[in-house]
């Protein structure tokens, strides 16, 4: 049975438990648990971190903890009872768990192992703490260290700062607003100025010194050296290092570490140095034998200086090698630390070995203490302590020290009768006074133990040596007195014994006779001579004699005999006991000298302030010991020695001693009797103030009046306890009269200089401080009424002196934070006089720095004692004297400036004003700047009470502003504040942490919804006044519904359906609510608010409200609308927060900017976005785009001066200038994009413009910009793109994309595969669909991303330019791309039972037409498909067209070859080989099996001129092939002849199967055309023999035939031998291999692999691609994969196929219809690009995808009048697909600068261009397909028309013919016309003979023409070419 739990409350789960039983909570280790219920072994609960999901888990898996329960029952409330700082660091460490991670996502590794470390630091020490073994000292210490840590890691992570009062986080429920944010500001200034640290310490290593020849043990010394004073600052560091450089005891960390301690700021500066002195110990000379001298002696070996400004870089200077330096002479040993820091080069070296010391240096900052904690490693293991020289800068009561420093400087002495100078070494001993030398005080340094007597290093024949060694000496105070130090001086010899011969000594008593120690400074002692055996040990022998020169040269009368020979000293002492000054010992002895107290006291003030404090016990004893003796006289005097005294410590330096003095009082102090004498010398000088000329002495006594008042109340009290309080009324008289004199000193106004005021200010500044000590004595009330009066009687003037004013509120701050103040009773008498001077101050805004503490102070109070009743008094009084004043101060502090005067009113006038005044102080403290971003915590405590007290106004609002007393202004405010509240970003808890989002609606809810409701509220209340906010409050409450709490929104949405309602019943519309509503939806959604759920919710919510309304439509209108702006804008956000431009930014972009200009009609924003695309564009380098984009602004603007404001980045200008401007940054785009043709249509509108201004100059930049433009177009190479269809499917795609298909424009070098990888990369969830079908429904519907991919062909819709004769590639190359509306796809299919036989009895194409909204190229590489249209093409009509590509391919091969183009003959021999041997295998056969035969012609009536069509067909394949062996004979190279003679041989079997014998015999029916005139054969004649020397026989007008689009066209004649010739030519079976023969197993058919079109896609899978097999295993099926053009059989594109009679034989192809797998071929080389005007192999172009290239583009003829054509069959076109788009259908026309069309009606166009065509009569199922005619309808026969007749006709732009219609009639090879009116080629055929002759040479290009004019084609002269016309800029 389950039973609730009683102590069983809170847990942490140990082991991680994945709740399989039944009602199981899953658990993870470490979560927290709260318990409700217990049965056998098992606990019911949930986890804290999801408190919604109950369950039950076993009791063994959670650990139990302590905690109390809140609100018992079922809404109970678990805390753990644990320390709170375990808390916080429990609930932070998971908080930095999550986050940790992140920081490893993201790639911060620095911060990642930082925080790692100190989670780990933060484990440590909580272990610690919960294991409860430590000393409350160290529970601090370890708290304090994870509070540090806790702060660190939360601002390295953005986390928000923690108030904290001991380590232990604040409630602020529990303290007042003021004082949480005082703990916040001090932690803020904690965080943000660390303190600079006031001390700082140098530890230094010593390592080793690093010498080649050392073999001495050495002595190291390290010391601090002051460059600027010439003296060390330092004691001394000094180490042993052994014969090795080493130091000699590895074992003792210690004896070679040391810490220098207690530097100052002021000492961490360049000229500080660290000086390292090397001294040697062995023979006297560094070259010496070893035998020379067994003695040892110290001699100098080098030194090392390093600047300490170098270690302030903070770092550890690890290993540090310092050089070495010798002294060139050792007589300048003494200074040659001097020398290297002042760089005197000549007076030191290197040392000979080149030494190098290396040495560990790292500075530490902080006080020792802390050190000691931070680096407890260093202490741990041992580190000597090296101190400064004398006292650090702040002396410590208690310290004791007794060290003198002696320094032994430098000696002169005698030769002593030798003949050169002495090697002199001192010997120091401390001698005490009884005679016994002192052991263990002599220090050489730190780090080395003291010793018993010094040895000098020795200067070798030197007799003035200079050491300058410094020795500290910490003798004993007791053995001080009577002890003296001995100097002994020895020469030391350097004969083979060695000696040390004594030759004199000196000594110096430390202590005088008068008590006082030996002074500091130098000493001149004097050297007394003494043979070696003088005994010394007895010291009466010497110390009767003189010591000193000073003292000898003072007592005259003592005369000395040897008084040459000196040694001087330098001492110092520092001592906390002893004392060299005299006066001070004169004092202390004042009983002694009773007559010396006067010049005593009076001598006080000159003795050093560390000689007072060091005695400051005794000397208080002396000075109230002197005033029990004599007060009357010495009254005054002792006075102001105590005033002193008191006044020395508040000097920074010795403030320390304060507690000292203060223990003196409380617990030493006996002058029971002084505190009269003290009142009325204080009361004497107080009343003296007024009239006194000088006040410094005064303001000292008043400066002192703390401690004067301390001694005075204390003495009051031991007298009142030694006389039982006698004496008391005159006491209090005493203390009211000095009051008095103060109260009166207060009042008076300072005149003339300011010696009064600052007199008053010194008073006031230390005045509170006396309120304790009068407690001590009165009652609070009476202290009260003292204070309230002296503060009272201040001077309220105005213009009182400002820094008097600060000080008199510094003042009363002093007073509230004071003991007195927090006395609820002196508080009632207080506050009065507090709040007049506050209210003062605020009045004339001045120190409301100070006036905010005191506030602050003031209301701590209020909230402490808020239980108690005097509460709600004071808070009246406090709001009737401050409230106005203060919110005043607000606004004027925060809108500054502002004038004042008469806009400061004293008083509300009504409550209007200050509900204005307090709405706008709430809008001002919820700025985002008022607190810094990490103050979460004080801006919820802030909102909380904003939202109290808005809640409480809101029925003021209601009660007094509504109805009749409707107020616009107080209801505008009130609004205002109410959005920018809940807008704000410490309320956004969705941005939160779920721990840190739990505590906030723990503490306080959502206050969002808390206001978002009031809103509501407030808003009904409104009633017809809502009109008033109708619009402004539109953008308001739409960014408040845009916040993502569904609550809110709730609340919030229907507000809108309100607005239109009453906008509605304004004006019959809600036009205004409409305009808003979207011009804020954009600003808003930009700025990252709203989302989907937005969107479906505002769409919902608004629809339901609007149901019974009458104006329901136009609502739903409305909502429509704003929802698709939704869709848009959301698309537009997502799409932009990806870093690179791509496509769908692009796509995205257009999507919203045609959506403004065709939905919305909002000028602004679509010019908005118009320049917002343009940005994309130039990111994304897409120049052509970008201009396009422009021009779409371009166009919005005329040629006027109407004035234009300052938009976007445009200036104030006119609409002319801007229209310049654009127009000239669209010129520079078109020119980047090399799009020069549209370029110069806007060179020429501009240039109109300067040439009707006559500006001249820029007129001729203009055309010079035109033509060079030209020049571009003439001499640069473009690269032709691929286009893509792309379709979007599935709902996870955008709106803008969702369900649609788009062509894009492709990349330059960018092929399908490259394509569809960016396509994926763009949209890597997408799943890319293998098959070229059109989707289902539930493809559309899917929850995914679709994309189905493909490449299409371009079809041009102008075909003028294309037509011409003689216009060069690269001026076609534009047209054939740009302005392209319509593209293209072709799929094969089989219809009907498959024949295995003859497979292409039953192969169909389906030929999908695509037409956009848009031409590309436009403002976007992409554009939405608006219309698709799908035809089949019959068997016969693809064999025909295969046929067509395959003649062209082979005319264009052959004209190359002929005008030599080709760098080889490879293309032409692999072409007719490819032909050839297909037909000879069976082919061309297929097409007669299929076609020919009695069955099908009888079954297919209609198809009769088409079986007639196929047939001239195959006949001019014959005829041509004939021509191509010819011309191949004459260029084939010598290996090939084998070749050539099988392709000859095979040719004439071919030619048998198709059953022809002579070519005479169907001329007739195959005329055959060659553009350049050759062959050509005379209409009575046979034809002549082909001849291949056709290279000068081009005709210079030599009209062509239509551009073929198709680039890979290679048809041949297939069979199963066709293998065979594969392997012949080279050639491997791949996708991209041109001309690629595969056998089909089952017939003899025509194969290409790129015979079909461009668009085509294979249905075969990937890896049988290229295989145009007929087998199952290739079989075309609707499942097709994304192909790319190379890849798919494909089928040129030829614009008309048109009237056989007018056949050419040769046309251009692309460079695509070469194979590519050629072994010989190069790149270039396998691209084909002919020139117009000869037949050659145009090497220099690279191979392109069909939609690229490969149309025949001619040069430009001039447009002919009409004219006569021979007989021909007249036509009626019909068209089999509509129409392509007509120029007119959208609003942008192309650039195309074509030339003028001529239109002349009444003749059909039946000029026999040929159309597109599979292989050379039958294609593969692999690799077949059709293409369109490019720009032109295929046409229908007309059933009436008559035969066709062989003459050749010419259909020229004379006479264009366009037909559109909806469905696709019946299909018809020869009857054919113009889609456009362009110019058609003057055709060139070969008449019909009435006898059949070889074919003849061409003739030359003038009798060609005349001939070709005799036969029939009359012409008139040709027209003069006119100049193109532009089409207008506007169209553009």
């Amino acid at each position: 049975m389950w039973i609730p739990t009683e102590h069983e409350k809170y847990g942490v789960v140990i082991a991680s438990f994945r709740g399989t039983v039944p009602y199981g909570l899953s658990l993870e280790i470490g979560d927290t648990v709260q318990i409700l219920e217990k049965c056998d072994g098992w606990y019911r609960g949930f986890a804290l971190k999801n408190p919604n999901i109950k369950g039950i888990f076993p009791s063994s898996y959670v650990h139990l903890k302590n905690a109390c329960v809140k609100n018992k029952g079922q809404f109970e409330m678990v805390i753990p009872t644990e320390d709170s700082v375990i808390t916080e660091m429990t609930s932070t460490l998971r908080d930095w768990g999550t986050m940790w991670k992140q920081l490893y996502v993201r790639n911060e590794g620095d911060l990642f192992h930082r925080l790692w470390h100190i989670m780990n630091e933060i484990l440590d020490l909580r272990r610690q703490v919960l294991v409860g073994h430590l000393t409350h000292d160290r529970m601090k210490d370890v708290k304090r260290h994870i509070t540090a840590r806790l702060d660190w890691g939360n601002e390295q992570l953005g986390l928000d700062l923690v108030p904290r009062k001991e380590y232990a986080m604040v409630d602020p429920e529990d303290i007042s607003i003021t004082e949480l944010y005082r703990l916040m500001e001090h932690r803020h200034r904690k965080k943000d100025t660390p303190v600079q640290a006031s001390s700082h310490h140098l530890f230094v290593q010593m390592k080793s010194l690093m010498c080649s020849n050392l073999g001495e043990e050495l002595e190291v010394i390290f010391s601090l050296f002051d460059s600027k004073e010439n003296r060390p600052i330092s004691e001394r560091f000094f180490l042993r290092l052994n014969r090795n450089g080493l130091p000699k005891a590895p074992d003792k960390p210690e004896r070679h570490c040391s810490l220098f301690v207690d530097l100052g700021s002021s000492e961490l500066r360049r000229d500080i140095y660290i000086t390292v002195h090397i001294i040697r110990i062995g023979r006297m000379g560094a070259g010496e034998k070893k035998n020379a001298c067994s003695v040892q002696y110290r001699r100098p070996f080098g030194c090392a200086v390093l600047s300490i400004a170098d270690l302030l870089t903070g770092e550890t200077k690890d290993d540090l090698i310092l050089k070495v330096y010798m002294c060139n002479t050792e007589s300048e040993w003494y200074q040659i630390h001097e020398n290297i820091i002042k760089k005197l080069n000549a007076r030191y070296n290197l040392t000979g070995s080149n030494a190098g010391l290396a040495v560990s240096l790292q500075l530490l900052h902080g006080d020792i203490e802390q050190i000691r904690r931070e680096y407890s490693s260093v202490f741990s293991h041992g580190v000597s302590i090296t101190r400064k020289l004398g006292f650090s800068n702040i002396i410590m009561p208690g310290e004791m020290r007794n060290d003198l420093y002696i320094t032994i400087e430098r000696g002169e002495f005698e030769k002593g009768g030798k003949s050169v100078a002495r090697n002199v070494e001192v010997t120091m001993f401390i001698v005490e006074s009884g005679g016994q030398t002192l052991k263990d005080y002599i220090s050489f340094g730190s780090g080395e133990p003291p010793a018993s007597e010094y040895h000098s290093f020795v200067l070798y024949h030197n007799n003035s040596p200079r050491w300058s060694e410094l020795l500290k000496l910490p003798i004993p105070v007791d053995k001080f007195r009577g002890a003296h130090i001995r100097f002994e001086f020895r020469h030391c010899s350097t004969k083979e014994k060695g000696e040390k011969k004594l030759f004199g000594f000196s000594f110096v008593p430390l202590m005088q006779e008068d008590g006082r120690t030996l002074p500091d400074g130098t000493h001149e002692l004097i050297v007394h001579k003494c043979e070696e055996n003088t005994n010394l040990q007895d010291t009466t022998r010497y110390l009767k004699l003189p010591f000193s020169k000073g003292i000898l040269l003072g007592n005259s009368n003592q005369t000395m005999k040897a008084t040459k020979e000196s040694f001087w000293i330098t001492s110092f002492l520092c001592s906390t006991k002893l004392t060299q000054n005299g006066d001070m010992l004169d004092l202390l002895k004042w009983r002694t000298h009773p007559d010396k107290i006067t010049g005593c006291l009076s001598k006080l003030k000159e003795i050093d302030g560390s000689e007072i404090v060091k005695f400051l016990q005794d000397t208080l004893d002396t000075l109230f010991g002197i005033l029990d003796e004599n007060s009357q006289k010495y009254g005054s005097k002792v006075f102001d020695s105590l005033v002193h005294i008191i006044n020395l410590l508040q000097d920074s330096k010795f403030h320390h001693f304060k507690p000292v003095m203060d223990t003196y009082i409380e617990s030493h102090f006996a002058g029971a009797l002084a505190y009269r004498d003290l009142i009325k010398v204080l009361k004497w000088y107080v009343d003296r103030i007024t009239e006194a000329e000088r006040q410094e002495h005064i303001q000292e006594v008043l400066k002192a009046q703390e401690y004067i008042f301390k001694y005075i109340v204390q003495s009051r009290r031991l007298f009142s306890l030694a006389t039982g309080g006698q004496n008391e009324e005159e006491f209090r008289c005493c203390i009211q009269e000095l009051l008095m004199s103060v109260r009166f000193f207060l009042s008076q106004e300072s005149k003339g200089s300011g010696a009064l005021s600052q007199s008053q200010a010194v008073f006031l500044s230390s005045f509170p401080a006396v309120y304790s000590e009068l407690l001590k004595l009165f009652d609070v009330r009476e202290v009260a009424n003292l204070v309230q009066d002296t503060l009272g009687s201040l001077p309220t003037i105005v213009h009182v002196d400002d820094s008097l004013q600060a000080v008199k509120l510094q003042c009363i701050g002093k007073t509230v934070e004071s003991q007195l103040y927090t006395n609820p009773d002196s508080r009632y008498i207080l506050l009065p006089v507090v709040l007049h001077h506050l209210h003062m101050h605020l009045q004339e805004q001045k120190d409301l720095i100070v006036c905010a503490r005191i506030l602050s102070n003031v209301f701590c109070l209020i909230k402490k004692n808020s239980s108690e009743k005097s509460v709600l008094e004071e808070i009246d009084v406090i709001v009737a004297s401050l409230l106005d004043i203060l919110l005043r101060t607000i606004l004027e502090i925060t809108s500054r400036p502002q004038p004042s005067g008469s806009s400061m009113r004293l008083q509300f006038q009504d409550v209007t004003d200050f509900l204005l005044q307090i709405f706008t102080v709430f809008r001002i403290l919820i700025r985002p700047e008022m607190f810094p971003k990490d103050w979460t915590v004080m801006r919820l405590v802030a909102n909380n009470v904003i939202i109290t007290t808005v809640l409480y106004l809101s029925d003021a609002l209601r009660k007094n502003f509504l109805n009749e007393n409707f107020d616009y202004k107080i209801w505008d405010s009130y609004f205002y504040l109410a959005v920018i509240f809940i807008n704000q970003l410490c309320l956004q808890l969705e941005m939160f942490t779920p721990s840190k989002k739990k505590k906030v609606l723990e503490k306080y809810g959502d206050m969002r919804v808390t206001m978002g409701c009031e809103i509501f509220s407030m808003w009904q209340n409104l009633g017809e006044h809502k009109l008033h906010f109708i619009p402004a409050l539109i953008g308001p409450f739409l960014e408040v519904t845009l916040i993502p709490q569904p609550d809110l929104r709730n609340v919030m949405i229907p507000i809108f359906h309100d607005m239109m309602d009453w906008e509605q019943r304004r004006s019959g519309n809600f036009k205004q609510v409409e305009a808003k509503l979207i011009d804020k939806l954009d600003s808003l959604m930009s700025e990252g608010k709203g989302d989907e759920t937005y969107r479906e919710l505002f769409n919902s919510i608004l629809l339901k409200k609007i149901e019974r309304e009458t104006w329901r439509e136009s609502g739903v209108s409305l909502i429509a609308t704003v929802t698709r702006l939704m869709e848009r804008l959301l698309d537009y956000r997502d799409c932009m927060k990806m870093g690179e431009v791509d496509g769908k930014k692009i796509g995205c972009t257009v999507s919203l900017l045609n959506f403004y200009k065709t939905e919305l009609n909002k000028e602004e924003m679509y010019i908005r976005y118009i320049h917002k695309l343009y940005d994309l564009h130039l990111k994304a380098q897409n120049f052509t785009e970008a201009a396009y984009t422009l021009l779409l602004y371009d166009e919005l603007l005329e040629w006027s001066d109407r004035p234009l404001r300052e938009f976007l980045t445009y200036p104030m200008q006119t609409e002319w200038q801007r229209k310049e401007h654009l127009h000239l940054a669209i010129i520079q785009n078109f020119d980047r994009g090399k799009c020069w043709e549209n370029g110069i249509i806007l060179c020429r509108k501009i240039a109109e413009q300067y040439e009707s201004y006559y500006d001249y100059r820029n007129l001729s930049k203009m055309r010079m910009m035109e033509a060079s433009l030209y020049d571009k177009i003439m001499d640069q190479q473009r690269l032709e793109p691929e286009f893509f269809r792309v379709g979007f499917y599935g709902k996870k795609f955008p709106f803008f994309l969702r369900n649609k298909e788009f062509v894009c424009r492709g990349h330059d070098y960018e092929r399908l595969e490259a394509f569809q990888q960016r396509m994926l990369n763009e949209f890597p969830h997408a799943i890319a669909m293998q098959h070229a079908n059109q989707p289902d429904e539930t493809i559309f519907q899917a929850e995914a991303q679709y994309l189905q991919i493909y490449a299409v062909t371009p079809i041009p819709e102008s075909q003028e330019v294309l037509q011409r004769e003689g216009v060069p590639d690269n001026i076609k190359s534009f047209y054939k791309v740009n302005h392209i509306w319509k593209f293209r796809y072709d799929r094969p299919f089989h219809k009907g039972t498959k024949d295995k036989e003859n497979e292409f009895k039953s192969l169909w194409v389906e030929r999908t037409s695509l037409y956009l909204v848009q031409s590309l190229p436009g403002i976007s590489r992409w554009f939405e498909v608006e219309k698709r249209e799908v035809v089949e093409m019959s068997p016969l009509e693809n064999a025909i067209e295969v046929l067509e590509n395959k003649n062209q391919q082979l005319k264009t091969l052959i004209s190359q070859c002929q005008t030599r183009q080709m760098q080889n003959i490879n293309p032409l021999t692999m072409c007719l080989n490819g032909v050839i041997d297909a037909a000879v295998n069976g082919g061309v056969s297929r097409y007669q099996e299929a076609f020919f035969v009695k069955e099908y012609i009888l079954s297919h009536p209609e198809d009769g001129e088409k079986i007639a069509r196929l047939r001239e067909l195959m006949l001019e394949q014959a005829q041509i092939l004939e021509f191509g062996l010819a011309v191949h004979e004459k260029f084939v190279p010598q290996d090939m002849r084998p070749l050539h003679k099988k392709l000859v041989d095979q040719f004439f079997v071919m030619k048998s199967s198709l059953g022809i014998q002579e070519f005479s015999a169907c001329i007739q029916a195959s005329p055959v055309h060659f553009p350049n005139g050759s062959p050509r054969v005379c209409r009575n004649s046979a034809p002549a023999s082909m001849s291949p020397d056709g290279t000068r026989v081009i005709p210079r007008r030599s009209p062509l035939s239509y551009p073929a689009v198709n680039r890979y066209s290679s048809s041949s004649l297939s069979s199963q031998a066709s293998a065979e010739v594969s392997n012949i030519t080279g050639q491997s079976e791949s996708s991209d291999e041109v001309f690629n023969m595969q056998p089909s197993p089952s017939t003899s058919s025509l194969s290409s692999t790129h015979s079909a079109s461009p668009n085509v896609t294979s249905s075969a899978p990937s890896s049988a691609r290229a295989s145009p097999l007929l087998s199952d295993k290739h079989k075309h099926s609707r499942e097709n994969s994304c192909l790319s053009p190379r890849e798919r059989p494909c089928s040129a594109i030829y614009p008309t196929p048109v009237e056989p009679s007018q056949r050419l034989l040769f046309n251009h192809i692309g460079d695509g219809a070469l194979p590519r797998s050629d072994p010989n071929l190069s790149a270039p080389e396998k691209a084909v690009n002919p020139t117009p005007s000869s037949w050659s192999l145009d090497s220099g172009k690279e191979a392109k995808n069909m939609s690229d290239s490969g149309k025949l583009i001619s040069p430009p003829v001039p447009p002919r009048p009409t004219q006569t054509a021979s007989p021909a069959r007249p036509t009626t076109p019909v068209s089999p697909s509509p129409a392509g788009r007509s120029p007119l259908k959208g609003s942008v026309q192309s650039f195309t600068p074509s030339p003028v069309e001529y239109h002349s009606p009444g003749l059909s166009s039946n000029s026999p261009v040929l159309s597109g065509s599979y292989s050379s009569g039958i294609s593969s199922l692999s690799r077949c397909s059709t293409s369109e005619t490019s720009g032109f309808e295929n046409q229908v026969n007309d059933p009436s028309a008559p035969g066709p007749g062989p003459g050749p006709c010419y259909s020229g732009p004379e006479e264009p013919v366009r037909k559109e219609s909806k469905t696709p009639p019946p299909y018809s090879v020869y009857e054919r016309t113009l889609r456009r009116p362009v110019p058609l080629p003057h055709s060139l055929s070969i008449p019909v003979p009435p006898t059949a002759e070889p074919p003849a040479l061409p003739p030359k290009p003038l009798a060609a023409r005349s001939s070709h004019l005799e036969n029939g084609t009359r012409r008139t002269d040709p027209a003069p070419r006119p100049r193109p016309l532009p089409r207008k800029v506007s169209q553009l």
